[in-house]
């Protein structure tokens, strides 16, 4: 009976929160692209626009897996990496940054050939990196509490921001100068002026723990927190530095994305679910789907370019790893 009641649930959850008669899935899968030998879970990712690559972080694999979207297959393997989890592409200066959490090492790949150009070394549980397109700079989390500031074009690093506790997901404003920053372990959001480099504020998280993924509606000055305990989303707003509203999502979430074309944030969860979630206005949010995946697929990218959805499927059981690629319509 245990494995009839395992598929049962996930089927009625779809009932539940899922499209109505008539209505399609906001997503609609394209295509599944197998990666056979890879076990473990993954972290984050980053696309090739251009070429239609995408990057994937195999942490618990200890690989970079590239793989051709249009040929619909994995076309390059780099091993022995020691988890890695940042990834980014460069593609004005065609450099791929991995950051390695076991060992401390950014290393920078030649974004064609994939050939090793350089090691940064120092920075111990390197993490989740972003790009300030206007200044250049790149910026990864790491170690006990700290982002590095890292030259792009140099493949430097010229300094670092002092935190309070190790940073998750983080996002910069385009048209401002503030970073914001999940700290899980501090219970808060920081606030970074990333022209001072130093702190300028935090937000309490409160009751709402294990905050990692993070996303930024900046014209609305509203920033989105993923929270595993209780399993919420939050939604503060960013000039009053407060929160204006929360609901539930499917538990375990890792990645998280606003559509501020189609006004809505797509959440992967561990637990086996997307949560489509519809911005009705800025104070107000609501679940519309809940779309099954498999359990443990949480890492997922958004390209809003693209209008594609990438979701990474970890190997579990007779589950073999693989990358699904949805349309959002």
């Amino acid at each position: 009976m245990a494995p009839r009641r395992l598929i049962f649930l996930p089927i009625m959850a779809l009932l539940i929160v899922g499209p109505s008669a008539g209505e399609t899935s906001a997503l609609k899968l394209l295509k599944t692209i197998p990666l056979p030998g890879v076990t473990g879970r993954f972290d984050h990712f980053a696309l090739d626009i251009k070429g239609n690559r995408l990057f994937v972080a195999a942490l618990g694999n200890n690989t970079l897996e590239a793989i051709d979207l249009t040929a619909g297959k994995r076309v390059q393997t780099i091993p022995g990496l020691g988890k890695p989890t940042g990834v980014l592409f460069l593609p004005d200066l065609k450099r791929l940054f991995v950051a390695c959490g076991d060992d401390g090492n950014v290393r920078v790949f030649n974004g064609d050939t994939l050939r090793l150009l350089k090691t940064i070394s120092g920075l111990e549980d390197a993490d989740n990196m972003r790009l300030d397109t206007k200044a250049e700079l790149i910026y990864m989390g790491y170690g006990s509490g700290a982002l590095a500031v890292i030259h792009a074009a140099k493949a430097d690093t010229i300094g670092n921001i002092k935190l309070a506790g190790h940073p998750e997901s983080f996002q910069l404003e385009k048209n401002g100068r503030r970073i914001f920053i999940n700290i899980p372990d501090a219970q808060h959001i920081a606030v970074v002026d990333r022209g001072r480099g130093a702190v300028e504020a935090t937000w309490p998280t409160a009751d709402f723990k294990a905050n990692f993924p993070m996303a930024l509606d900046e014209a609305n000055h509203r920033l989105f927190v993923g929270c595993r305990n209780p399993a919420r989303l939050v939604v503060f707003d960013t000039e009053a530095g407060k929160r204006v509203a929360d609901i539930g999502i499917s538990g375990d979430i890792d990645d998280l994305f606003y559509d501020a074309a189609g006004r809505c944030l797509y959440a992967s969860c561990g637990e086996g679910f997307i949560d489509i979630i519809a911005q009705k206005d800025i104070n107000r949010y609501e679940t519309v789907e809940r779309i099954v995946t498999a359990p443990g697929a949480r890492t997922a990218y958004f390209s809003p370019e693209l209008k594609n959805f990438y979701l990474a499927v970890p190997e579990r059981g007779a589950q073999k790893a693989e990358i699904r690629v949805f349309l959002v319509k």
